[in-house]
């Protein structure tokens, strides 16, 4: 013991007499050594992307996340219901139009929104310090972390309307707080980070580099923000070039869509992904949430949590399940019902064991469970972990056919009705239906296809929000001030009052 402080005497001394040092730490890798090479850049981006991955994550060390993004984007909606005898109760919050600004997912996504943005400036802002880089890499690399940059302010903006925007890495304590930018601002610079994007990435990558963003993909968020900012001439123009000679095409099946053996294909214009297969069986640690951040991005518990509950075969939660009011949405004959909805008479899919048996409506509520990215297709050894309760298949977050309908919305707000209906028509055919001919209520008929074709994807509330339809949707449920998502109260109390909190909470 005496030598053990001797020791520590020894070094506190010297750390006295040899102050100017420059120390690092031995035990990990700093900021100031790491961003040299090619490899140590690419890192850095990649960590910017697990910040996406992060929204379905699962923790017990930070805020006890499980899978909040799920319940922000299908609770809120009319798509989905939360279970009455399984959901936790931020899903049923949430299902109930209450929003807390001390709830869970709303502290969970913008924490992982602004630490995404972070990690994209702090890529940003070590391109100028000495490197290894040659230009062209210094281009490309600058060009994917404003893509990256864009993509979390615009999913910032539309969950808040006017949060803060931040374009430098923040090191003064005294200025970390930030106010709420304005709307005008946001779009300024979310549009500017897209275009930079689109013209400094490549239009594809190997096959080592797959799913990174590309200029196609830029070019295609330029057109959806300015959807979201209602300059439709400018979303016009970016999506006829996608459309006319993008490298895209629309799967022939739907199926095949969300395959986890069909991953970025031609139809996906931008998808998160997942890896694996792994043999961890922790769920807890599949993401960079925990300190075992050595074991990230492994896997997305889609099956844990979406998976039938109420004594179901597999033990899963089923906290959300499809609503009848969706089902009712489905006209006869539509294709995309069976790989979109469990309902009776069906043949459901279940791990632990893997076999097919007859969906029971006992197992929901609803008597309903999830059934996108499950089903035969999916529901696999190859996707899942050894227990059976995640699974690796990547999150197809815009793909050409929702690209298509915002098209057409832009088409039919300046009054190109007949361009538009070509686009919903391309949409319907797949799923087995006939073309929609004149005359015909085309915004209405855009807004069901939309509904339908992207169904549990997470687009239904910003489109219910954005098109402005609470009211229709929810009826007396519904108040204007859910528009906006509360910023959490945290960041507020934290913020010392320089971030104000939306109208109404």
């Amino acid at each position: 013991m005496k030598k053990i402080l001797l020791a520590l005497t020894s070094l506190f001394l010297l750390a006295q007499s040899c102050n100017n040092l420059d120390l690092e730490p031995l035990d990990r890798v700093t900021e100031n050594s790491f961003y040299k090479t090619k490899a140590d850049f690419d890192g850095g981006v990649f960590a910017s992307y697990a910040s996406i991955q992060k929204f379905w994550g699962l923790s017990t060390e930070t805020l006890g996340e499980r899978g909040e993004y799920w319940k922000l984007s299908l609770a809120t909606t009319d798509d989905v219901v939360a279970d009455d005898l399984t959901a936790d109760q931020r899903s049923r919050n949430l299902d109930n139009l209450l929003f807390d600004p001390f709830a869970v997912p709303f502290q969970s996504l913008y924490s992982m929104i602004y630490e995404g943005i972070y990690r994209a400036n702090l890529v940003i802002d070590k391109l100028d310090d000495e490197n290894e880089l040659s230009a062209d890499q210094k281009t490309q690399l600058e060009a994917e972390a404003k893509f990256l940059r864009a993509w979390f302010h615009f999913q910032a903006m539309k969950m808040w309307g006017t949060p803060p925007l931040v374009t430098e890495v923040l090191r003064d304590l005294n200025s970390l707080a930030q106010p709420n930018a304005t709307e005008d601002a946001l779009f300024t610079q979310i549009l500017s980070d897209f275009n930079d994007a689109a013209n400094g990435l490549p239009e594809s990558w190997d096959d080592a580099n797959l799913g990174r963003a590309t200029a196609w993909a830029a070019k295609a968020y330029v057109g959806k923000v300015n959807v979201w900012k209602e300059d439709w001439q400018a979303a016009i123009t970016a999506f006829e070039d996608i459309v006319q000679n993008g490298p895209f095409q629309l799967q022939a099946d739907y199926v095949e869509v969300f395959a986890f053996d069909n991953e970025n294909n031609s139809e996906s214009i931008f998808e998160i992904q997942f890896g694996g297969p792994f043999s961890d069986d922790n769920l807890w640690v599949f993401d960079d949430i925990h300190s075992e951040a050595f074991k990230a991005t492994q896997g997305i518990a889609r099956t844990n949590i979406l998976d039938a509950g109420n004594g179901a075969p597999g033990g899963k939660n089923g906290w959300l399940a499809p609503s009848q009011d969706l089902l009712a949405a489905y006209e006869p004959g539509d294709l995309r019902r069976e790989v979109t909805i469990y309902a009776e008479g069906d043949m459901y899919y279940t791990t632990t064991p893997y076999e097919a048996i007859p969906y029971d409506p006992e197992w929901s509520s609803s008597d309903l469970t999830m059934a996108k990215y499950r089903g035969a297709r999916n529901v696999v050894p190859a996707n899942h972990a050894p227990h059976g309760q995640a699974d690796f298949n990547n999150e197809r977050w815009l793909r050409l056919a929702e690209l298509k309908l915002l098209y057409a919305e832009a088409l039919i707000e300046e009054g190109r009705d007949a361009e538009a209906l070509t686009q919903i028509n391309d949409i319907r055919r797949r799923a087995g239906l006939a073309d929609l001919a004149a005359p015909v209520d085309i915004t209405e008929a855009m807004r069901q296809e939309k509904r339908i074709e992207l169904a549990l994807e997470p687009h239904r509330w910003f489109d219910i929000t954005r098109w402005g339809i609470g009211a229709e949707v929810f009826g007396d449920r519904w108040d204007d001030r859910l528009n906006l998502f509360p910023f959490p109260q945290s960041e507020i109390d934290r913020s010392g009052g320089t971030l104000n909190q939306n109208t109404g909470y």
